[in-house]
């Protein structure tokens, strides 16, 4: 008994998909770094297996890491039709699908009046000219009168095309059963006319930012790549490779200071798209050097909230320099730091942290540089002597006598009726 021969990963792809417009997984990484993508053997193996098995690819990710533009340097490379659906929270399915152009459905209507009038010319009753025109509504109601929309566009095209679905967890579920048919059968029923059938096959790619979780059925129609934060190596490959003007060695450095942002708790971390930004504005400005200063000054490129600005402002001088030494500023303007800087003097420390700052000039009378124990001084009772209420020797002045307020006093004072004398 001969033993049954096991076909490898590559082989079973050409016996399942032939005739793509790559030979191999090598072919892919190479026409997409012709068109300035830079994608490693992870991705560019799910683009063949995109090309070869004619299923879709869903891409998931953070915002920012080439998922929308693997989609355009996939129609370059290919030549092919580049289709977008753009998803937003309350589209319906005339936008992605079709609409009836109501407009040239009056249109010719109106031209075609007289002869309308014709068909209902000899009609006995009213019932018999309603027949005739509802025998007509096929005329108006067919593919002359339909709008397509991104999706049956790419369903009806005779022309190759890539169809990007573009931050899908942004639309309603609604769509993504819509979508459903689509993308399991290459197919779209329109129920006035019938069902369109691709004869070319789209290339189709959907991108997710992770705003909400996709349906199962959804995913199970296609392939899936978690597409995340390249390595360092890798994401300074891209920076060169979009000719930002920024010398190799800043550009490393940059990287460098980029992924040392991403590990702080920001709401929204620096993307790829965002580091090539910022290594195109350095080059513009003709930095030369990157110190503390210039990154600071144009961290607003990469940070796009406020409070995240902060935490990047507090951390760019140790990502510049670990054994750099931070300077505090007596501003006494709060800057997120933590140290209660007030208004009126006085510069709190937390309990556990001694206090370093020099001593202001009104303080050096009395020596005393710990705020906490000048305000429990000003809690004794009687510490001013004889004057506001206390008695010589620190002791507590009596309480005074309650007043009796009469009736007609309290009337004077409050009621506003008394008069002034003329």
């Amino acid at each position: 008994m001969s033993e049954a021969v096991v076909p490898s990963a590559s082989e079973a792809v050409t016996a399942i998909g032939e005739g793509g417009p790559f030979e191999s997984v090598d072919q892919v990484i190479e026409a997409l770094r012709e068109q300035g993508y830079i994608a490693d053997t992870r991705l560019a193996t799910t683009v063949f297996l995109l090309t070869r098995l004619d299923k879709p690819l869903l891409l998931e990710g953070p915002a920012g890491v080439g998922k929308t533009e693997l989609a355009k340097m996939l129609a370059l490379a290919t030549g092919r039709r580049l289709l977008r659906l753009q998803c937003y929270e309350g589209q319906d399915e005339t936008k992605a699908l079709y609409e009836w152009d109501y407009g040239k459905q009056l249109m010719y209507t109106q031209i075609l009046r007289e002869k309308i009038g014709q068909v209902v010319e000899d009609a006995p009753d009213l019932a018999t000219a309603v027949e005739r025109i509802g025998a007509q509504e096929s005329v108006f109601f067919s593919e002359r009168f339909l709008a397509p929309r991104p999706l049956l566009e790419a369903i009806r095209s005779e022309q190759p095309t890539v169809l990007l679905i573009d931050e899908v967890d942004r639309a309603d579920e609604a769509l993504e059963a819509v979508l459903l048919e689509t993308l399991g059968e290459y197919q779209i029923s329109v129920p006035e006319v019938g069902t369109f059938t691709a004869t070319q096959r789209p290339y189709v790619l959907l991108t997710s930012n992770n705003t909400r979780d996709l349906a199962a059925a959804l995913k199970r129609r296609c392939l899936h790549l978690f597409l995340d934060y390249p390595s360092a190596q890798r994401e300074l490959e891209i920076v060169r490779s979009k000719k930002t003007g920024l010398s190799d060695q800043l550009a490393e450095e940059l990287v460098n200071v980029v992924r040392g942002l991403r590990e702080l708790e920001l709401r929204k971390a620096p993307s790829i798209s965002e580091t090539i930004d910022w290594a195109r504005t350095l080059a513009v400005l003709g930095v030369d050097e990157l110190n503390s200063q210039i990154l600071s000054d144009t961290v607003s490129v990469v940070v796009k909230y406020d409070k995240d600005v902060k935490k990047a402002l507090d951390a760019i001088p140790n990502l510049v320099d670990p054994n750099a030494v931070v300077t505090e500023h007596g501003h006494g303007h709060g800057h997120g730091h933590g140290h209660g800087h007030g208004h009126d003097g006085d510069h709190t420390h937390p309990a556990d942290e001694p206090a370093t700052r020099p001593v202001r000039t009104d303080d050096a009378d009395d020596g005393d540089v710990d705020g906490r124990a000048k305000r429990a001084a000003k809690d004794q009772a009687g510490r001013h002597g004889g004057i506001y209420g206390g008695l010589p020797g620190g002791s507590a002045p009596p309480p005074s006598p309650v007043r009796t307020v009469t009736p007609g006093q309290g009337s004077r004072s409050f009621g506003g009726t008394r008069k002034r004398p003329i």
